[in-house]
C-alpha cells in the first residue's frame, strides 16, 4: 500500500496525521520520507536565454510533443 500526504507547510504536521498513518499500515512495517516541495524555482539566466531563444526560432520547424518524444525514443531508448 502506498500513501502520499501534501503539507502546505510542515507546521500542519499533527497527530491526527500519525494516527491516520497507524490506522491504515496497523502493525505493518514502514519507510517514511520527508522531502521539501520544490516546484517552486526561479529560471536562471541561463535557463531564460534558452528559452528567448527558442521563442525566436521558425514556427514552420517546430516539431510535435509526440515527434519529439519519438526522437528522444529512437535516440535514446527512453
Amino acid at each position: 500500500m502506498y500513501a502520499t500526504y501534501h503539507l502546505t507547510s510542515a507546521q500542519e504536521l499533527s497527530p491526527d496525521i500519525l494516527e491516520a498513518i497507524k490506522a491504515a499500515f496497523k502493525s505493518k512495517p514502514i519507510t517514511i520520507t520527508v522531502e521539501e516541495d520544490d516546484r517552486d524555482f526561479e529560471l536562471s539566466t541561463n535557463m531564460k536565454a534558452v528559452l528567448e531563444e527558442r521563442l525566436q526560432e521558425d514556427e514552420s520547424a517546430y516539431l510535435t510533443a509526440e515527434d519529439s518524444i519519438n526522437q528522444l525514443n529512437e535516440k535514446y531508448g527512453l
